[in-house]
């Protein structure tokens, strides 16, 4: 048997358990009961003016803080300063391509002077590379092709995404040209190159990152423009947009050009070509 302190309750150990039998009733509920067995006037009065007036400040809050986010400022939106930041990257990226090409030309212009009298099988390769590659400005007869949004009343449930031209059509018009023996093209303006991406962002066509205004999209190739016709002829893309202006009432036009002038973009670096080292053949290394 455990002996218990003198001084110590045999229950000590259960305090909760002693809590619950020798006082049953809450703290409150006592208060309460006391007040009314006084016949004092319950205290609820200063709790509910307390209640209501925190619900009038945060009312008050509320309408105040909707208020200022519907009042006009007097500064420029978000949208005004974004579209700011656009227009100012754009020219500054236009700054630094014209400063490309013009130093572009400069190297041009140096190497033809050292190469003319030094190798001119390579200086007219070089050239060459130039064409495909986007480096050397072209000029020449050529084709110019046009695209145009429909501006036709069509069934209600088309698309009006379908009425306009896509970054798909553009891209069957320019390989249907590449095939055709164009020796360089653009569109919009765009020189392409190998490295050239035409593609949609939202309603926008991009060319290389550069949005190209509509409604109408016009694409240069610059060739033979007899042999280009008869060539584009047999591709797919005359039956394509013949279906584009049946189907969507989207226009398409081709023209003969006697001169067209495609800028240059500048030099064009390598991203994965590596040089090849000559093989050494150690049978013919000199011995010391």
């Amino acid at each position: 048997m455990t002996r218990v302190p003198p001084d110590q309750r045999p229950d000590a150990s259960m305090t909760l358990l002693v809590e619950v039998m020798e006082k049953p009733l809450d703290a409150g509920y006592a208060e309460a009961a006391r007040r009314r067995a006084a016949g004092e006037a319950p205290a609820r009065g200063a709790g509910t003016l307390l209640l209501l007036l925190v619900a009038v400040l945060l009312g008050l809050m509320t309408v105040a803080a909707a208020q200022q986010l519907r009042a006009p400022s007097d500064g420029p939106s978000a949208r005004e300063l974004l579209e700011q930041e656009i227009s100012e990257r754009q020219q500054s990226a236009d700054e630094l391509r014209a400063q490309t090409v013009a130093l572009n030309e400069e190297i041009e212009e140096l190497q033809s002077a050292a190469l003319s009298a030094a190798d001119q099988g390579l200086l007219d390769r070089l050239r060459l590379d130039g064409v495909v590659t986007g480096a050397t400005a072209v000029s020449g007869p050529g084709l110019e092709l046009t695209l145009s949004d429909s501006d036709a009343d069509l069934d209600p449930d088309v698309a009006a995404s379908d009425t306009r031209v896509q970054a798909v059509d553009l891209q069957t018009v320019v390989n249907a040209l590449w095939a055709s023996g164009a020796e360089a093209v653009s569109v919009g303006g765009q020189r392409l190159t190998s490295l050239s991406a035409i593609r949609h962002a939202g309603e926008a066509i991009l060319v290389d990152l550069v949005p190209l205004p509509g409604p109408s999209y016009v694409v240069r190739a610059v060739g033979d423009p007899e042999d280009m016709q008869a060539a584009y002829a047999r591709t797919g893309a005359p039956a394509y947009t013949q279906y584009l202006s049946s189907e969507w009432g989207i226009g398409s036009s081709m023209a003969t050009v006697d001169e067209i002038d495609l800028p240059s973009v500048g030099g064009q670096g390598l991203r994965y070509a590596e040089p090849v080292e000559p093989d050494v053949d150690e049978s013919q290394e000199e011995i010391p």
